[in-house]
């Protein structure tokens, strides 16, 4: 269904339309940028299709390639919700890496104030997450809240995060 995304061909030319879209996923594989595609409309997740879609696509699916699903709420247009991330068998640390700074770096061509998410899995250290930058926020009693503030001060943005590079392995 080509006519629910539109592919950015350069994030850094198409930044105008890269901030106007609310809805996208950041897809890296082999350590590199191969795509940021804007979507119609925001991801909604169930556990349901995390037991089946994202655990599923992690056991069967070869390839170091990972999908990183972010939302930009109507309501809170300053924050950028990280929904899901998905990662095939053979993603390596640092293809998941390069997909988080690819999402610091639409936040900040978005101006963007913080970054949201609810962490379920239970392998993402608390540790981990504050090395990253991530505190928890709205604690609840199922829930790992965490937020990643910026409020106008990004990390320093390096040119080659958001270059896109050819795509590596069939996945």
């Amino acid at each position: 269904m080509p006519w629910l995304t539109q592919t950015l061909a350069d994030p850094l030319t198409d930044a105008e339309v890269l901030r106007r879209g609310r809805y996208g996923v950041i897809d890296v594989r082999a350590g590199r940028l191969a795509a940021i595609r804007l979507r119609r409309w925001p991801k909604i997740i169930s556990a349901l299709e995390i037991q089946w879609r994202g655990e599923r696509a992690h056991r069967q699916r070869p390839g170091d390639r990972c999908l990183l699903y972010y939302n930009q709420p109507r309501r809170h247009a300053n924050f950028l919700a990280l929904k899901y991330v998905v990662s095939h068998r053979d993603c390596t640390y640092a293809t998941f890496r390069r997909a988080l700074e690819v999402l610091d770096e639409v936040a900040r061509l978005k101006g963007t104030d913080a970054l949201l998410c609810d962490v379920w899995n239970g392998r993402i250290s608390d540790r981990l997450l504050a090395r990253w930058g991530w505190q928890p926020h709205h604690p609840q009693a199922w829930h790992r809240h965490y937020i990643k503030r910026f409020y106008g001060v990004y990390p320093t943005p390096r040119p080659e995060v958001l270059s896109l590079g050819a795509a590596v392995g069939a996945c």
